[in-house]
């Protein structure tokens, strides 16, 4: 193969990387659109009530649960009050104790046990849906009597039906399912920030 035509081709396969992410989010934005608006609302709710969020996952989704953690605890667009979000994957002294003594699957349960009150709302990130460490978690966060929120994959039917608000992006490719979550949670963080600090206020 030419050098020429390996270019080509490395183009061609950016471009397909690109419309494809593009074309899932479309169809995601399509079945989820209200919903969105339902969880962010109740996302408002909580911070206003004085209650806090709670997000985790694994891998990459570990990463999305610090990244938007930070965005309302810090900022997203507007200079305004923090926002109290906990990720739970970010004390190793806290994760690896628990997975030594205990074991792997309860490294997020336990976490809730301690740092959860009534009130709360968490955000569990899978695009699998089959983790067993976030199953666990969302059996604690149902005995807590927490508002949950699932953020996954094509497969993760189970757990979305665990769910007080569903995310489920119809896909199986995995780099896929993040790009989507993350952009979920950016939108996430814009219209809580829109509700909280710029909605009309009733009269």
């Amino acid at each position: 193969m030419s050098l020429f035509h390996f270019i080509a081709l490395m183009k061609s396969k950016i471009l397909k990387e690109f419309k494809e992410s593009i074309s899932v989010k479309e169809k995601f934005i399509e079945d989820h659109l209200d919903i969105i608006v339902d969880a962010a609302k109740e996302i408002a709710r909580t911070f206003n009530e004085g209650n806090k969020l709670i997000l985790f996952g694994n891998g990459g989704s570990a990463t999305d649960a610090s990244h938007i953690a930070a965005e309302f605890v810090n900022r997203f667009k507007k200079d305004r009050p923090g926002l109290p979000a906990i990720s739970l994957n970010t004390d190793m002294a806290v994760i690896t104790s628990i997975a030594n003594d205990y074991d792997y699957s309860e490294v997020f349960s336990r976490q809730l046990k301690s740092l959860a009150v009534e009130g709360d709302i968490i955000i569990a990130i899978s695009t699998s849906g089959i983790s067993p460490n976030i199953h666990k978690a969302l059996d604690t966060a149902k005995k807590k009597r927490l508002k949950t929120v699932v953020f996954t994959g094509a497969h993760g039917g189970k757990m979305a039906q665990r769910s007080d608000f569903s995310f489920m992006v119809a896909s199986e490719n995995t780099p896929r399912i993040q790009e989507t979550h993350i952009t979920l949670g950016h939108v996430l963080c814009l219209m809580v920030e829109e509700i909280l600090f710029e909605a009309p206020r009733k009269k």
